[in-house]
Order: C-alpha cells, then structure tokens, then sequence
C-alpha cells in the first residue's frame, strides 16, 4: 500500500510517498481503508525534529494519527462495528496510509462527511481534556485564547453546548466565525485583559489559552485564581501560576462520543480549510505551518 514517510528530521521536503506493508486489525482493534487524514501542528513539530529524537524513537515513520475512513478488518475481541462501517479515530501506528489499524474511533454520522471527521480526533480530545481540567460547570463564564483554531473551536462548542458563556479571542477577520459556535468575540493581543471585562462585567471563571502568544498573563488577572488558567500552548504558563496540558497525564477520548452527538443536533462543526493528496503532504505541513487557517488541513491516499 501507498503511505507518507519520512526518515529524517528537517523541512516539509522530507516527506515522501513510498510502498509499505498493509497492516491487520489485531486484538481490541479494527483496520479502515483510510478516506481522510486531519494534519495537526503537533505532526509537523515532530517531523521537523522539535522533540529530538524521542519523538518518534525510531525512524523511518509514518506521520499523522487523525483519520476517518471505512472499516475493512475487525480485530478478536471487538464488538459493535462491523466491514463497511464509516468511522473516525486515532490510529495505532501512522495513520497517513491506505489502510489503517485504529486503536480508538467513534461512528460517523451520516450527514458528517470523511475529511470533517478526520479533522476531529485530536482537537476534539485536547479540548474535552482541557475543559475537564478546568472544571466547567454550567453558567460560567469561559474566556477561550485562540478559539477560531481546531482546538479553540472545538472548545468553544463543547462549552457552549454544556452552558457556558464563551469569550473567544480572534483576530478581527475571524469574529463572525466566534459568534456562529456560539461565542462572543474579542481581538487578541495586549489590552485582552480590558476587553474581556468590558463583554463581561461580572467577571470571569475559566480560561483556556490555546495560542499562546504571552496570553496568559493577561489572562491570569482575569479568573479568580491563576490556576483557573490552563494553557495548551505556553509551557512557562505553570511560572504565572497557571496549569498546562499536553496529554502525558493521559487522554481521555470520551468527547469524540459528545462532538459526533453535537454535530447529528447541527450545533458542532469544523471547517476544512484545504485538503492535499498525500503526494503534496509538503504544502499541507507549509500551510500549517504557516498558522494562517481557521479550518482543519486534510491529507487524502
């Protein structure tokens, strides 16, 4: 089968189309024929070498773990899917190939089409796990730092439709975008701090940064305590007294369930932005890298 590749560390142009073994569904897993696959900042942070080289420990690998596609294989212990289901998930091993091992996924809605759920996977988890972190309850009030990227729009929707008041930061050309998830909108950058008290007088309970970008230190004199702050983004967030998260205390994929129910109601999306064959995976890394999207980059075989 076709997959993407690398075997070194370095630019876009490492990546390349080569022939590998299929892989099998094994226990507790299914495999899919690969229809879509979401690119992720993480992907292209690894790729240039960003982690050294504990991620990932060995080369040659396959990138990418956000897929979506239609079931061909399913691994002993497995119950409730069957060939032919259309599914989104987390792959086992690389996921930008023809054919998938899934080790997590979730049924695809009828009406949602393969490369929006290929774009889900991560997002929607970072954003339950942050949300879940915080501790959001019904009738906060939520300031969302970087809400029209994928993790931000996740988060924004998830919060609203568990009946919070979400402020979102943008820039000016995406705050109609903010206010169609359900959110009030907000221009980032210095004087946050005084905008969001003016949308929000009473005060706020949560924020979640994940842009970066030096928020949190305006964000922290907004909640009622620093550790009310959590950052995806800003590692010397936990300086100002904030809190990070990146996932090693554990992920938690029970919100992929919440964000395919949402969408089936017509009250969760996320835009695609563009989407590449995988012999042109390079523009897709350089597009995302470039951090000018609001939409998911989608890979296709």
């Amino acid at each position: 089968m076709e997959a993407l590749q690398y075997a070194e560390y370095g630019p876009s142009s490492v990546l390349h189309v080569v022939d590998v073994p299929e892989p099998t569904a094994g226990p507790g897993r299914i495999r899919i024929a690969v229809r879509a696959v979401g690119v992720n900042p993480f992907d292209w942070k690894v790729r240039s070498g960003a982690f050294g080289d504990t991620t990932p420990s060995r080369l040659p690998v396959i990138p990418h773990s956000d897929v979506s596609g239609v079931v061909d294989e399913v691994g002993p212990g497995v119950d409730g899917v069957t060939d032919g289901d259309e599914v989104f998930g987390v792959s086992a091993a690389g996921g930008a190939a023809e054919f998938v091992e899934l080790k997590v996924w979730q049924a695809k809605p009828a009406g949602m089409s393969f490369e929006e759920a290929a774009g889900l996977p991560s997002v929607v988890e970072t954003a339950g796990r942050a949300l879940a972190l915080l501790g959001l309850e019904k009738g906060q009030t939520l300031v969302v730092n970087g809400a029209a990227g994928g993790v931000g729009s996740a988060a924004t929707q998830l919060a609203v439709a568990r009946g919070a008041t979400v402020i979102g930061t943008a820039s000016e050309r995406n705050h109609e975008y903010i206010r169609s998830l359900g959110g009030l909108a907000v221009t980032y950058g210095p004087g946050l701090a005084d905008r969001v008290r003016a949308l929000a007088p009473q005060g706020v309970d949560l924020a979640l940064d994940t842009a970066g970008r030096g928020a949190v230190a305006e964000l922290v004199t907004l909640t009622p305590t620093p550790a009310d702050v959590v950052s995806i983004a800003d590692f010397d967030a936990p300086k100002l007294g904030a809190r990070v998260t990146d996932g090693s205390e554990g992920r938690s994929w029970t919100a992929l369930r919440e964000a395919a129910e949402l969408f089936e109601q017509g009250r969760f999306r996320m835009p695609v932005e563009a989407t590449f064959p995988f012999a042109r995976a390079a523009a897709a890394h350089d597009l995302s890298e470039s951090g000018h999207t609001r939409g998911k980059i989608i890979l296709f075989p």
